[in-house]
């Protein structure tokens, strides 16, 4: 995975302000990782999808990172320290392929979710409808007794339990933190999605350099793509002298 330019992450942001968050991670993968396709991106599994972003923004800003939530309890607003790498550790398991399981006398073959998969439902009104979608393309083949069933004639127990071994084949598909607030001691989990963590990361960033970017060409006249090409260093120099 190759490192982005200023440049290069100021236009993938500008081009995602029209981009749905799938989107979005996919762009900044492709600008990422040139060695492979858009297609080949989009094929892979959301865990495995989301673990390159993780290492993206590793090589952004480091692996310590802060979520800010809210309790649901006293509505404090607490700030957590996360870490990539340690999230990075637990997609060692992922499952690669077809994932064979039998369930109450119910024999299921089924594939993880890709990023095709959830834009195809994204226009799906509701949530529930959206899971269902994304569960037929990947539900491969149900049978009982030999006999195919479909996805809306399992039994929900079967469709959980599916769901369930989906989530632990890939596992930083669906990222839950375990949380306890220290003020009214309620304890919760709640989703951690680095897609929409690290894309408001680049929106704050995009938004001081463009700042910044106006003060140095009001300044000394200078180009923006020169600019970009500074340092952050070097730029910061430049930035000071003009408020000295």
């Amino acid at each position: 995975m190759g490192a982005l330019s200023a440049a290069e992450l100021l236009d993938v942001w500008e081009a995602g302000l029209a981009q749905t968050p799938t989107e979005r991670a996919l762009a900044l993968l492709e600008v990422a990782c040139p060695e492979t396709s858009r297609d080949a991106l989009a094929e892979l599994s959301i865990g495995q999808r989301d673990a390159r972003l993780l290492m993206l923004r590793e090589g952004l800003w480091g692996s310590p990172m802060e979520a800010g939530v809210v309790c649901p309890g006293c509505r404090e607003r607490l700030e957590l320290p996360l870490d990539t790498r340690q999230m990075l550790s637990s997609s060692q398991g992922t499952q690669a392929g077809e994932i064979s399981l039998s369930v109450d006398g119910y024999t299921l073959i089924v594939r993880l979710p890709t990023s095709l998969d959830v834009m195809a439902a994204a226009s799906e009104p509701n949530a529930e409808l959206c899971r269902t979608l994304i569960l037929e393309r990947c539900l491969a083949s149900a049978l009982k007794d030999g006999a195919p069933v479909e996805l809306n004639k399992l039994p929900s127990e079967v469709v959980e339990r599916v769901v369930n071994c989906m989530a632990e084949a890939d596992p930083l598909a669906d990222v839950q933190l375990t949380l306890t607030c220290p003020s009214c001691e309620h304890k919760w989990h709640a989703p951690f999605d680095i897609v929409s963590f690290l894309w408001t990361e680049i929106e704050v960033w995009a938004w001081r350099l463009l700042s910044d970017v106006h003060t140095l060409a009001r300044a000394y006249a200078w180009r923006e793509q020169d600019i970009l090409k500074l340092s952050p260093t070097r730029r910061q120099f430049y930035l000071d002298m003009v408020g000295a």
